[in-house]
C-alpha cells in the first residue's frame, strides 16, 4: 500500500526501507514492472547501477528505459509471463487505482 503517498510508489518504498545507506553502486533493485520518471529518478540519483524489472509491457507511459541506460544503468527486462499476467489482472480489477498510480 501507498500509505495515501502520491510518491510512494514501490521503488521508492524499497529505498525507504532500505535505510540510510553510504553507497549503493553495489546494489540491484528489482521491480514488478519498469520504473516511471519519479523512481528512475531515484535510481540515478542513488547511482544504482542495475535494475531487474519483470515485465514493461503492462505500463507504457514513459520512456524510462532510455533515460536509465543513458546515466549508466544495466536494464535487465525478464517479460515475466506471470508478471505480465499479475499486472494485467490488477489493471482490470482496479482502472481507477491504476489510472491515477501510473498517470495514465
Amino acid at each position: 500500500m501507498q500509505k495515501n503517498s502520491p510518491i510512494l510508489h514501490a521503488e521508492i518504498d524499497c529505498l525507504q526501507n532500505a535505510g540510510r545507506i553510504k553507497n549503493y553502486k553495489g546494489t540491484v533493485l528489482y521491480s514488478t514492472l519498469m520504473p516511471c520518471y519519479l523512481c528512475s529518478g531515484a535510481i540515478v540519483h542513488f547511482r544504482i547501477k542495475k535494475l531487474v524489472v519483470g515485465e514493461n509491457l503492462n505500463y507504457k507511459g514513459t520512456d524510462s528505459e532510455k533515460f536509465l541506460k543513458a546515466h549508466g544503468v544495466k536494464v535487465t527486462n525478464l517479460q515475466s509471463k506471470e508478471c505480465i499476467a499479475i499486472m494485467k489482472k490488477f489493471i482490470e480489477k482496479n482502472p481507477e487505482l491504476w489510472k491515477e498510480d501510473s498517470g495514465t
